[in-house]
């Protein structure tokens, strides 16, 4: 069993940075490939970026790529999000999770976090 928390989410202005972490508990976290999702309001939950076991494997959707960048500390039981050049059409919850897959389909996600609010103003 794996257990998510998220930070580092808040209000921030278009075109600047935040970094989310997601800390997971358990010994098995480095078999686990690690996920970002995010839900807008009335919208569906997306697919932000993913990381697989291996730090170097990593996956992003076309809305963040060269703005976000996903990585791991497996020694620190640790997966990060850094958002650059934020715009306000990235304000959403984001949320960490955890899959046996490197996957992009929320379905393929065995655990989650409770999420965090990041609000980008124009």
């Amino acid at each position: 069993q794996v257990q998510l928390v998220e930070s580092g989410g808040g209000l921030v202005q278009a075109g600047g940075s935040l970094r989310l972490s997601c800390a997971a508990s358990g010994r098995t976290f480095s078999t686990y490939a690690m996920g970002w999702f995010r839900q807008a309001p009335g919208k569906e939950r997306e697919f932000v970026a993913v990381v697989g076991w291996s730090p170097g494997r990593t996956y992003y959707a076309d809305s963040v790529k060269g703005r976000f960048t996903v990585s791991r500390d497996n020694a620190r039981n640790t997966v990060y999000l850094q958002m650059n050049s934020l715009k306000p059409e990235d304000t959403a919850v984001y949320y960490c999770a955890a899959s046996l897959v490197v996957g992009v389909l929320d379905a393929e996600y065995d655990h989650w976090g409770q999420g965090t609010q990041v609000t980008v103003s124009s």
